[in-house]
């Protein structure tokens, strides 16, 4: 039975924790294909070296920098490793977009980069069309306007759905809003190695209900919650979904359109390797924008930018929840990332997430799970993002030991060891590789 709750206590973090670069088709068709399998090996069920082989993206993996000591890196779904393309694209925008054109450049391209990528975005990973998706400040800040926006935009409804499992960062910016507009937060309480369901939703939501956030996948256990469906009974009750797709954009087909979302957010240094604090992208569906109000109101997002009008008045479209400058910078690795994406197809990008997953499900199972680790990740296909978590009391500790020799998975308090698999980048040897270094590190006095 759901119940409505106080606030819960936060979980813990981490511990510590002007020439185009060349389109990814031309660099892939360069890569040698996967040399064949070890006979020896067809008979171990666990081996990796005839799934790589099998691999049809497996050239992809040749399309990052190598990560000098790394030899297994499983953190692709908090920062994904950059790209070979990158920093010829870096290089030549400092030298000409920026170093020649200067802030002609403004007028040529940089304005109009917000919108052109969102639409990018939009088509390669979240089933939106045109004119729906902008890329403009962090997740937070893009978050705290999408959930104001909504907010206002059913006015006489004062309650914001959320469940206690979700992103710290999603749960303040709740916390916060409500504090500020006199709202009130309905704690959905939620399994922590599941997630939000259809039916929890149903449960609570009402004529006070104006809000409701969603996390795509969970953060912690890559639970993947069923989108299409919350959605509609959020609708039912005449209030507004907001999602969350940061552990999603990239790796899960994803149809905010067909599916009727009417707000989402999401980052891009995870999944789309815009590198450390690329700046977010923000989905409102087009019929209501005319809606949405966002709270932060700058010059970058006016109707007329240069009028340097006496007043305020949003632009018409997506552009009216840019509020300052576009961080331009932050915009330029993700577009390599992207033309890796639109070669492979989303598709067949989750087709690798499940079998990486599946992967280490197999081997949690045979190696670790002898020496107590528990799994905290649905197994079923349908409801499983791009990581699997599992669990163990040492794991923070054996976290710490494994970075020092070269295999980075990442941590969640109070026990959890995150195994994220980033399919464009990742082998299936490096899961093996990761996963036997679990096994080694917990089997150490």
């Amino acid at each position: 039975m759901t119940t409505a709750s106080a606030a819960p206590g936060s979980p813990s973090g981490p511990a510590a924790s002007d020439s185009p670069a060349a389109p990814a088709s031309a660099l892939a068709s360069a890569v040698p294909a996967a040399p064949p399998a070890d006979p020896d090996e067809l008979d171990d069920p666990l081996a990796s070296a005839h799934r790589d082989a099998a691999d049809p993206l497996a050239h992809h993996t040749a399309l990052f920098l190598p990560a000098g000591d790394v030899v297994s890196y499983l953190d692709g779904n908090s920062l994904g490793r950059p790209m070979a393309a990158t920093p010829a694209r870096l290089d030549a925008f400092v030298r000409g977009e920026w170093g020649t054109r200067l802030i002609r450049s403004w007028d040529e391209r940089w304005m109009q980069l917000p919108t052109e990528l969102g639409d990018r975005i939009g088509a390669a990973a979240l089933g939106a069309a045109p004119g729906q998706t902008v890329v403009a400040d962090s997740t937070t800040v893009l978050l705290y306007k999408a959930i104001r926006a909504s907010l206002a935009a059913r006015p006489g409804r004062h309650e914001i759905v959320i469940d206690d499992d979700q992103f710290p960062t999603d749960r303040f910016v709740v916390e916060g809003i409500a504090r500020e507009r006199g709202a009130t937060v309905r704690w959905l309480n939620v399994d922590e190695t599941r997630g939000v369901t259809p039916e929890q939703v149903r449960e609570v939501v009402g004529p006070d209900t104006a809000v409701v956030l969603v996390n795509h996948v969970s953060y912690r256990s890559g639970f993947l919650a069923d989108l299409p469906a919350i959605t509609e009974v959020v609708h039912e009750a005449g209030a507004l979904v907001v999602a969350d797709l940061c552990h999603s954009v990239g790796v899960v087909p994803t149809e905010l359109d067909e599916w009727g979302v009417d707000v989402a957010v999401g980052c891009t240094y995870k999944y789309l390797n815009g590198g450390p604090g690329a700046p977010a992208f923000l989905y409102a569906r087009a019929d209501l924008l005319p809606e949405l109000d966002q709270p932060v109101q700058g010059w970058m997002g006016a109707a007329d930018v240069f009028a340097m009008a006496p007043g305020y008045e949003p632009a018409a479209g997506i552009r009216r929840f840019v509020s300052g400058t576009p961080p331009v910078v932050g915009m330029l690795a993700m577009q390599d990332m992207l033309d890796a994406i639109d070669e492979a197809g989303i598709e067949a990008i989750r087709a690798k997430s499940l079998a990486l997953t599946d992967y280490a499900f197999d081997l949690v199972d045979a190696w670790l799970a002898p020496l107590g680790v528990t799994t905290a990740t649905p197994r079923e296909h349908e409801r499983r993002g791009s990581h699997v978590t599992v669990r163990h009391p040492r794991f923070r500790e054996v976290v710490a030991t494994l970075w020092q020799e070269g295999v980075v998975p990442d941590f969640r308090g109070p026990d959890a060891l995150r195994i994220g698999l980033s399919p464009l980048s990742t082998t299936f040897d490096e899961v093996r590789v990761g996963v036997a270094a679990i096994r080694e590190a917990l089997q150490r006095d």
